[in-house]
């Protein structure tokens, strides 16, 4: 734990420039690293388990919430990191129900058309289907424009009601949008459901997010092995 390394010595592991390290350092993702009289730093062991921990995190969370958690472990503050690991957890099985879900949904596809017009008080509305998926009402407003979703209105109020294939429909999105497809692409994928004419492209973007799924469980097991060994390492 106290052999001493050059910043190039832990930039080397991972292909990173000694630049990055120090930024890392700086950003309070690694432990503060000691001086040479001359003014070099020095790092150890525990300096190099830092870095693989973030860096197994990020390719786990992603980078704001890997940084999240190098911050909390270096306050001294394990319940905040552990917590933000515990959502990162929580997001993945979300995603996998839902995915399970959009699944099971397919094999049961029937044309479904929208009607004109719904009753007072039938469907959800706007900040409902917001609530219900985590996202904001201008995300859903978003989806409308790209034709993701075609919600009717009320008669009386003018308002969006969201009816069970508009959820249906949201569901997907949402899903997709986390596994990085573009909304061009989510519209086409929608459409395909919504009038079942063809669900090639669906099965395609599934199956592609279930392996992306499978990749960011398999990371975050690395990612809690990191580290815990550096949480182990540090004095």
């Amino acid at each position: 734990m106290n052999t001493r390394l050059r910043p190039a010595d832990l930039a080397r592991e991972h292909g990173l420039s000694t630049q990055a390290v120090r930024n890392y350092e700086r950003d309070g993702f690694l432990p503060p690293a000691s001086r040479t009289e001359s003014g070099y730093r020095v790092y150890t062991e525990v300096h190099a388990a830092a870095l693989r921990a973030f860096l197994a995190l990020v390719r786990a969370y992603g980078h704001a919430t890997a940084g999240g958690i190098m911050h909390a472990v270096h306050d001294d503050d394990l319940d905040r990191a552990l917590t933000l690991v515990d959502r990162g957890h929580a997001l993945l099985s979300r995603d996998r129900e839902t995915l399970a879900a959009v699944r099971q949904a397919v094999d049961h596809l029937v044309p479904e058309g929208h009607p004109h017009d719904l009753p007072a008080g039938t469907g959800w509305s706007i900040g409902e289907l917001a609530h219900r998926l985590g996202v904001t009402a201008a995300t859903v407003r978003a989806w409308e424009r790209a034709g993701i979703l075609v919600p009717v209105r009320n008669r009386a109020t003018g308002y969006r009601v969201f009816g069970a294939a508009d959820v249906r429909d949201a569901e997907l999105a949402h899903l997709l949008r986390r596994g990085g497809y573009p909304l061009a692409h989510i519209a086409t994928v929608v459409e395909q459901v919504r009038t079942a004419g063809g669900t090639d492209s669906l099965a395609r973007a599934l199956a592609g997010w279930r392996e992306k799924l499978t990749q960011r469980g398999l990371a975050m097991l690395d990612a809690a092995a990191r580290l815990g060994e550096y949480v182990r390492l540090r004095p």
